[in-house]
């Protein structure tokens, strides 16, 4: 049954595909434009409809949710690696945007801690009150 879950998601990949060239035409770009993207929107609305409907049986589901899972890092370790060499050969101006918005994202999120201050947020409790006392064995 677990193959039902692969076959799910070469559908929803394949049409994703399609829809994502489809959608590089009529932009004027010679590229898959949100194939990967459209393709698991996809998989997550046929899982979802599927499941309403009854056609998903314990094991698809969890075919479905192993390769959904498996997919996801898989294809972005893949456009990362197409990013960076395109941005290698589209010259020093991609390079600097790519290190521009690492720096930027990084004085981002020094900026979140330092503004937080390690109050913990309203459902959380904090972990001092967790830990056990150090002379309490």
């Amino acid at each position: 049954m677990i193959i039902y879950g692969v076959a799910l998601l070469a559908i929803c990949m394949l049409a994703g595909v399609i829809l994502g060239d489809m959608l590089g035409v009529l932009l004027g770009v010679k590229s898959n434009v949100g194939g990967v993207g459209i393709a698991m929107i996809l998989l997550i609305c046929a899982r979802l409809w599927m499941h309403k409907h009854g056609g998903m049986t314990k094991e698809c589901e969890m075919g479905v949710g192993f390769w959904g899972a498996m997919y996801i890092p898989v294809v972005v370790a893949m456009a990362a690696q197409q990013n960076v060499v395109t941005a290698l050969h589209g010259g020093p101006v991609a390079v600097l945007a790519a290190i521009g918005s690492v720096v930027v994202c990084g004085c981002t999120i020094a900026l979140i801690s330092r503004t937080h201050k390690g109050e913990p947020l309203p459902d959380e409790e904090p972990l001092i009150a967790a830990a056990p006392a150090a002379g309490g064995r």
